[in-house]
């Protein structure tokens, strides 16, 4: 793992994880609906800076208790509006929220570790260089995911317990506010 500084340029996105990194995680379940939605410690402090750092930031996130049918899509989107709403109360900013529906055992393209859902931004905004950019989250998932594309990769380590690959870590935090705090220092 790297322990320098991150060089960002004018055009560096950031993709973000949700469970794990953006909310705290509901371990054995999905959260369904705002009511279970809680923010990680100081994470809106976290994208008020990412604000100025980054030209777009996007979450890219598995949300397969819609495949199983726990929640519903439109579930999912109410609690993304609200997510979104209190983020851009606090400062933030998040360009556009990406997430895919299906279960684990389907060999979905858009599934993390697989790059559609990093596809489907770049056609969104065709701007983004993958090698200037960063993925950030909590899995080896999201760490194959970025690595796939071509980003540098940042673990969130929430001492979830679970086994992580270091060869796919560029760097390491404990949380987002402290990824955060390491941009600015």
């Amino acid at each position: 793992m790297n322990n320098g500084k991150i060089n960002l340029t004018s055009n560096t996105s950031l993709f973000l994880d949700r469970d794990g990194v953006i909310n705290i995680r509901k371990i054995g379940g999905y959260i369904q609906s705002y009511d279970e939605f809680r923010f990680e410690n100081k994470v809106k402090e976290a994208l008020r800076i990412f604000n100025s750092k980054f030209n777009h930031i996007f979450i890219v996130t598995n949300q397969q208790g819609i495949g199983k049918g726990l929640m519903s899509e439109q579930d999912f989107l109410t609690l993304t509006d609200c997510m979104l709403a209190d983020i851009t109360k606090s400062g933030g900013r998040i360009d556009k929220v990406y997430h895919c529906p299906d279960l684990k055992e389907v060999s979905s393209p858009n599934r993390k570790p697989n790059v559609g859902m990093a596809f489907k931004a770049a056609r969104d905004f065709p701007e983004i260089v993958f090698s200037d950019s960063i993925m950030a989250g909590d899995s080896n998932s999201d760490m194959l995911f970025g690595k796939r594309c071509g980003m540098t990769t940042v673990f969130i380590d929430n001492k979830t317990g679970e086994d992580y690959d270091e060869e796919l870590i560029d760097y390491k935090f404990d949380s987002l506010f402290s990824f955060a705090e390491f941009l600015i220092k």
